[in-house]
């Protein structure tokens, strides 16, 4: 069996890079750090040595299936180490894997399998194929992950592009970096190979930077840099990295393709103040990983170069047609990490070096100062009606005008896709670009989505903007959901990259939206309001169904709650039957639905304020317009009604002035939930602690709800600054993600609602029961007829609500159980008459977004 002693002296295959044949020269520093423990470098030796030894010495292609762990990483040094050529292929994409294996038929795969072991499928003993004493790697080029052409990578280039980043780096032995990029991909290569080639530390994870786990680890970790891609910033952004103590922080690396000057600006502004550098770095998969990076000094002042050629290597400019000038070429880059060449088939394999120097692709200028400076891709150039034209420069172009969008070219038109909400004028976009680029407009296909499509890698995935131009053939069943997302959700922009969230959606809709999608898919994922509608997909054709009515369903609780709930508001209030609590269990039902729309870690914080007054308005709009109506005709109600005032002005001594409390309450607490998640600090409070934020606000609110300040002897306190720790309370459940987290919530609820109401134990017991069904039981079993009868309840209580008050005098004297249903019946039909109003004065035809139109 090899050694750490054999790999320190070198086993056939010695041209191996140095990095992975010397780890145990490291002794007992900390090699890896994960969510399991920590590794030495002297045992990280000894692992690698016996996956070697299992390896063995005649040399084989080994596919390895990429992932940031311990397994993956030992495999990728062992067979690097006894001379074995490697594969490696992203752990997110079977569709990749099968391509791959399909396409080099590997010797040896290793991968996890179902049950998340590691394994070495050893296919063969020999290799099948002739390989290249020099080919120590194969990489897909960046966004063709699934392709056959591959980069075909020497140990020279490894071991020389490790030593030059480690050197400009100046990376230390007490370094530790976080692996927040993939292993297959080459940047997150380069970050684990100059790191062990200098002794330092890694943070093995998974976990995205929007995680509040990862900046746990990576603070327990006391990590120092980590690596980021120009879609990394935008997720610092939303998590407050700004705010975040990380006092161990030595700098940041950026690559992966070009980020925007101002956001150079803007971070190496922040890594002043924090003492901490950041590196904007140039590369390719070509070049092993890195070509260029800017000194931090030049961050702030230069923020639109990429710098100078890292050690080792070297840059010339080639004249290009396209861009004349002496100072402006093609970047052509040269050292010792270029790249063999490509491999397009196993017969590659036995190649030497076909590749002398690297044809970027990328137009870049020399300045005054010795800096490069990229302004455009040759390779990107489309040919629109006879027109050459640069996305990157209609990239730039929208970028200016405050627009973020990816642009390709699709068959004789440019495909434009812009981020954005449902304020964003398609139309605007494209007479900028039509005005600057002089293409006619139906040349010019703008799509707008709530996020841009990007690569695993976080690098835009042009692939997917340049099919949006071809549109979603016309049987495919997401074009027929996004139809309906589009009537119930009065949506005018949907495409199959939207979701119920990102499109506004709120808990009046929700109902709606979730019990046709149940009719339509058979079963709903847990997460359908979050996913993608392309990602949404209906159950196999199977034997004829039974009648409609009789099928079996499922119907989530918090709809069954609502539309339970609203029928014994009413029944209790004509009092054919009592049970009473049920407005109170509403209010925990509002607060879970407002974390599970409104508050997704992918939403802005504009995006959460601006959604959450939407909500608000649906709530206070059509109650204004009922108490307007009812006010002339009745003496139950006084102005203060009317403007939602009555819980602060009174009169207190009323018993009808008080029948909206709830509507009341409901818009109180929301407008303060909505005016402290619109502040920075609070945002940033949530994304971090997204479940113990409510419970400190629940904490807060039985201030109020058992008068500890002693407040209600000295004034008047409006119901909701009593009620609303049962909101928080429902908050909370919704962010309960563990077991641990759902037991405390249920835990606090149980303990607090008792004695809510004195002398009403059932009452307590009714809030409480419906309570722990939210918390617990995510769905119920149910029939269509069920559901169909739950969900026109659920979404139309608010309108029961306000209308019961004056529907079911009329009729109680009669019977009371007619009372009942005629209000049912009113509050319905009130319901169906606001959605039409709202949808007239909106003005919107609510129609599925297709390619080209605005």
């Amino acid at each position: 069996m090899l050694t750490a002693s054999d790999l320190l002296q070198g086993v056939p295959g010695a041209t191996s890079p140095l990095f992975a044949r010397r780890l145990a020269t490291h002794g007992d520093r900390i090699a890896l750090l994960t969510g399991d423990g920590e590794l030495s470098y002297r045992e990280l030796a000894e692992k690698v040595a016996q996956t070697a030894a299992r390896l063995g010495v005649r040399r084989r292609l080994v596919l390895l299936v990429g992932a940031n762990t311990a397994d993956a990483l030992v495999t990728y040094l062992a067979a690097l180490a006894a001379g074995h050529p490697v594969l490696l292929v992203p752990g997110d994409n079977d569709e990749a894997v099968r391509s791959l294996t399909a396409a080099y038929d590997p010797d040896v795969v290793a991968r996890p399998d179902r049950s998340g072991r590691w394994q070495l499928d050893e296919r063969r003993t020999v290799s099948a194929h002739q390989l290249h004493p020099d080919l120590a790697l194969l990489l897909s080029t960046s966004g063709s992950t699934g392709s056959p052409k591959l980069v075909r990578l020497s140990y020279e280039n490894l071991q020389a592009n490790a030593e030059s980043i480690a050197t400009y780096l100046g990376i230390r032995k007490d370094d530790r970096a976080a692996t927040t990029l993939p292993l297959h991909y080459c940047y997150g290569l380069s970050v684990i190979n100059s790191h062990l080639l200098r002794g330092a530390g890694l943070l093995l994870t998974g976990l995205s930077v929007a995680d509040d786990g990862f900046w746990n680890l990576f603070r327990a970790a006391r990590a120092t840099t980590f690596a980021a891609v120009p879609y990394t910033f935008d997720l610092l952004d939303r998590t407050g990295f700004a705010e975040l103590r990380l006092p161990h922080l030595r700098y940041i690396t950026q690559a992966g393709g070009r980020l925007a000057p101002d956001r150079v600006a803007h971070y190496a502004e922040l890594g002043r103040r924090g003492g901490w550098d950041l590196y904007v770095m140039y590369g390719q998969t070509e070049a092993t990983a890195r070509m260029a990076y800017l000194p931090p000094r030049l961050a702030a002042s230069h923020p639109e170069a990429i710098g100078v050629p890292i050690p080792g290597g070297s840059f010339r400019l080639e004249a290009h047609p396209d861009r004349p000038g002496q100072d402006t070429g093609e970047l052509v880059y040269s050292g010792p990490n270029v790249m063999l060449g490509y491999a397009e088939r196993a017969s590659d394999l036995a190649l030497g070096r076909t590749t002398h120097e690297l044809h970027t692709g990328d137009i870049a200028r020399r300045t005054s100062d010795g800096l490069y400076e990229i302004v455009g891709r040759s390779s990107r150039f489309v040919k629109i009606l006879g027109l050459r034209i640069d996305p990157e420069r209609v990239e730039a172009l929208l970028h200016r005008h405050g627009l973020t969008a990816f642009c390709a070219g699709a068959d004789d038109e440019l495909v434009v896709a812009v981020a954005g909400g449902n304020d964003t004028d398609a139309g605007r976009v494209r007479r900028l670009v039509t005005g600057e680029f002089g293409l006619p407009p139906r040349a010019v296909a703008v799509h707008v989505l709530p996020e841009l499509p990007r690569l695993a890698t976080g690098k835009p995935d042009y692939e997917t903007v340049r099919k949006l131009g071809r549109g979603p053939a016309p049987d495919e069943q997401p074009s027929d959901l996004c139809t309906l997302y589009a009537e119930i959700l009065d949506r005018a922009d949907v495409t199959e990259d939207s979701s119920f969230v990102s499109l506004g959606g709120d808990s009046l809709s929700y109902v709606e939206m979730s019990l046709n999608l149940e009719r339509v898919l058979g079963q709903l994922p847990p997460d359908w309001h979050t996913t993608p509608i392309r990602d949404l997909r209906g159950p196999a054709p199977a034997q004829p169904a039974p009648p409609r009515g009789s099928r079996r369903r499922t119907l989530e609780t918090g709809i069954a709650l609502r539309a339970a709930t609203i029928v014994l508001i009413v029944g209790s209030h004509i009092h054919v039957f009592y049970v009473k609590g049920g407005a109170h269990l509403l209010l925990a039902v509002a607060g879970f639905n407002l974390a599970r729309f409104h508050l997704t870690p992918s939403a802005e914080r504009r995006e959460r304020v601006r959604h959450g007054l939407r909500s608000i308005s649906r709530i206070v709009l059509p109650s204004l317009a009922w108490i307007a109506l009812v006010l002339p005709l009745t003496d139950d109600y006084g102005l203060t009604n009317l403007v939602l005032l009555h819980s602060v002005l009174g009169p207190h001594d009323s018993d009808t002035a008080m029948h909206f409390w709830f509507i009341e309450a409901l818009t109180y607490i929301l407008v303060a939930a909505v005016a402290l998640l619109g502040l920075r600090i609070v945002d940033r409070a949530e994304r971090r602690f997204p479940f113990a934020l409510p419970m400190t606000i629940a904490a807060l609110g039985l201030l109020t709800r058992y008068d500890l300040l002693g407040l209600r002897d000295r004034i008047h306190l409006p119901s909701a600054a009593v009620v609303f720790w049962l909101f928080a309370l429902g908050w909370a459940a919704a962010k309960a993600d563990t077991t641990r987290q759902r037991a405390l919530v249920t835990v606090a609820a149980v303990a607090t609602i008792p004695g809510f109401f004195p002398g009403e134990p059932f009452r307590d017991a009714v809030i409480a029961a419906g309570f722990v069904l939210l918390v617990w039981v995510r769905s119920l079993p149910s029939l269509d007829r069920v559901n169909t009868v739950a969900g026109v309840l659920a979404s139309s209580s608010l309108y029961i609500y306000l209308t019961h008050w004056q529907i079911y005098p009329l009729i109680e004297d009669f019977s009371g159980w007619l009372a009942l249903l005629a209000s049912l019946l009113f509050g319905i039909g009130y319901a169906a008459v606001a959605s039409w109003v709202t949808r007239r004065v909106s003005g919107l035809r609510p129609t599925m977004r297709r390619p080209g139109q605005e």
